[in-house]
């Protein structure tokens, strides 16, 4: 593996990465680079599932990745309908894929070792419960780039706020969202975009992002309120 070229994997991915430092540092700087192992399951699955006519949408950290936010992540998420899941395990299922235990939903490639978790329409990010924003069909929310389809950015911020909102253990998403603010410079306005049930969140983070970022404050001309308070215990002391 030291050339970074995918080869058969005895262990899981992430159990690969647990193990052995060294090739987790170098597989790590791969990534940036867009050749990992994560990449490269990518680029296969998307083949596959383009070469069987099933519509997807590329979410998650990869996605993040293709709009500009490139951080570490060792999965692949894709978005697919309850009907092409069914047919994708039925299609590659003991195909260079298995599913990672019986009865899951989601798929090991057994060459990288890498896995791929599948998002369904109509379930909802979170904590799962039922909500005002879903998973949306991937034929309305997707993008195309090198023959990939992504998540458009519009969705990608919606359900993350609306997972970060909902679920416990997913503070991580409104992080990346505020990630992605600051990096994209995006306006206040882009709220508007995204459903009523996100947009107060995403007002927060951006209020949040534009205050706590220097340069992005100077830009839309806002003040740490503080440095009004400083003047005003100065006046005070002064008189």
């Amino acid at each position: 593996m030291a050339d970074g070229t995918t080869q058969p994997a005895s262990l899981s991915y992430e159990r690969r990465l647990d193990a052995d430092g060294r090739w987790a540092l170098s597989e790590g700087s791969r990534h940036f680079d867009g050749t990992s192992d994560v990449h490269v399951t990518l680029h296969r699955i998307c083949t596959r599932l383009n070469e069987l006519g099933i519509p997807y949408a590329v979410a998650g950290g990869m996605a993040l990745f293709q709009h500009g936010f490139r951080r570490f992540t060792e999965y692949v998420d894709i978005l697919v309908s309850r009907k092409s899941l069914k047919r994708i395990h039925g299609e590659l299922s003991g195909l260079g894929y298995l599913p990672l235990f019986e009865g899951s939903k989601n798929l090991r490639d057994t060459a990288s070792g890498v896995r791929i978790e599948f998002l369904v329409a109509g379930d909802y990010p979170g904590d799962g419960k039922a909500k005002a924003v879903a998973f949306p069909d991937p034929e309305g929310v997707a993008e195309t780039k090198d023959d990939i389809r992504f998540l458009n950015l519009q969705t990608i911020v919606e359900l993350k706020l609306a997972s970060g909102m909902t679920g416990s253990d997913r503070m991580k998403d409104l992080a990346d969202v505020q990630e992605l603010i600051k990096l994209l410079s995006l306006p206040a306005d882009f709220g508007e975009r995204l459903s009523p049930y996100v947009r107060s969140k995403y007002r927060e983070l951006w209020e949040a992002a534009m205050t706590t970022d220097p340069e992005v404050a100077k830009k839309y001309d806002m003040h740490d309120e503080s440095e009004f308070l400083d003047g005003e215990e100065s006046d005070s002391e002064e008189a």
